[in-house]
């Protein structure tokens, strides 16, 4: 378990935090590139770190992340007119490019050099894998662009979609980490729950080895005469990398690598991206495969708020509709939706748990050594090192497994070429 001061230190990741400033060092997910489908288009509302901003697709079509309130009078730029490679405050037309540089100021004498000595603040942005990428932190340690193999593959094979969670990044992070999870709470076909008698089977055996990029772990269940080896990736700070099988159960389910980043939006809200890949490029991801994904995860059409619609219906004021007569006789949650599962327990915990009240146990090696590379990236930017996982070319041929192999093979011998990326 983590002391109070720990805790604070670890989930707090405002400005000027200990934890925020290790955020800043990473390129992090800012928002989907479909959400600013044309250039002189509207601008977007981006919460990042507890910062409020406004993006907007220029007329080149480069994109600007910049400071949601004018530097005049503070009014809001989300209301300002995109054209002509700026966005204009309207309220008394000021003016600001992609950079932050103010371009036109109306309001003044035309030959008058205010203009020169006002900005507004801007960020850096690039767009891969269908995800516009932030850059909050100081420019001349601006690290190299993300390089996953998700950003690298073909766009006929990915796909991606985000939804915002009301709780601290850190719990959302920890429950996609949390292999032992899986069987128990997502099992949706409890029988007569003799699976819980199970231990081989349902409990696996974790391994965590430290990385320059955060860590690898296995996941081991004992299938009989097979064995079921899942080996994930943790990528500091806020990515996790899995695979899928072909479950007979599902047989819709193709192949994938799949993962997502969970990116604070404040410290009492996260904005979750979902992703995955086909690697079988005869087999690209189509339009009506993702909807078949996301109607199974819970994140259908239907599952969302209409006015909030990356929100979901299901929340705490209504018990995200568990069903008690689904949860006796079919699922274990009686909850609809798998990640809807996950959503109900994480935000259920309160806006951020107080893990000096934890009691671990010998599954929850991956969140110890989580919390461990956390903790370490702060020390490391407070003594001005470069933090873990700063530099993409540290996990670029990365790729997770999930396979279920005779039980006699050494799976690190027998999956050796399939942990490489191919694209």
């Amino acid at each position: 378990m983590l002391s109070h001061a720990e805790n604070e230190r670890i989930t707090r990741t405002g400005a000027g935090t200990p934890m925020g400033n290790a955020f800043r060092r990473y390129w992090l997910p800012a928002f989907l590139s479909r959400e600013l489908p044309e250039n002189d288009g509207a601008p977007l509302r981006v919460k990042l770190l507890g910062e409020d901003l406004v993006a907007f697709r220029d007329t080149t079509g480069a994109i600007g992340l910049v400071d949601a309130f004018c530097p005049h009078r503070r009014a809001p730029m989300f209301f300002g007119r995109n054209e002509e490679c700026g966005l204009r405050c309207v309220y008394h037309g000021w003016k600001f490019d992609k950079d932050g540089t103010c371009v036109d100021m109306p309001s003044e004498p035309p030959d008058s050099l205010f203009k020169t000595k006002v900005t507004i603040a801007s960020y850096p942005v690039w767009e891969g894998g269908g995800i516009a990428w932030a850059y909050l932190g100081p420019r001349e340690l601006q690290p190299p662009y993300p390089d996953y193999e998700f950003c690298r593959a073909p766009d006929t094979h990915r796909f991606v979609s985000k939804t915002f969670q009301a709780c601290n990044y850190l719990q959302a992070l920890e429950g996609g980490l949390d292999s032992s999870h899986a069987t128990i709470m997502h099992n949706m076909n409890i029988g007569d729950r003799g699976f819980l008698r199970d231990y081989d089977s349902l409990v696996p055996q974790i391994d965590v080895e430290r990385t320059p990029y955060g860590y690898n772990y296995t996941g081991i269940r004992s299938l009989g005469d097979k064995q079921w080896v899942r080996l994930y990736h943790y990528i500091m700070p806020v990515t996790q990398i899995r695979g899928r099988i072909q479950d007979p159960t599902i047989p819709d389910l193709m192949p994938t690598i799949n993962g997502h980043f969970w990116v604070p939006m404040d410290d009492e809200n996260v904005c979750t991206y979902n992703w995955m890949y086909a690697y079988d490029e005869a087999r690209p991801v189509t339009p009506e495969y993702a909807a078949f994904v996301e109607q199974y995860t819970g994140r259908g059409p239907d599952d969302f708020d209409p006015k909030h619609p990356y929100r979901l219906k299901q929340t705490l004021a209504n018990d995200y509709e568990i069903d008690r007569a689904v949860q006796k006789t079919k699922t274990f949650t009686g909850i609809r939706g798998v990640n809807t599962q996950d959503v109900a327990l994480q935000e259920g915990m309160g806006p951020i748990v107080d893990r000096s009240q934890e009691h671990l146990g010998t599954t929850d090696r991956a969140i110890i050594v989580l919390r461990q590379l956390l903790l370490e990236a702060a020390s490391d930017v407070e003594a001005g090192k470069t933090p873990r996982g700063v530099d993409s070319a540290d996990y670029q041929r990365v790729r997770a497994l999930d396979h279920i192999i005779p039980q006699e093979l050494d799976w690190q011998v027998a999956l050796k070429d399939e942990r490489l990326a191919r694209f």
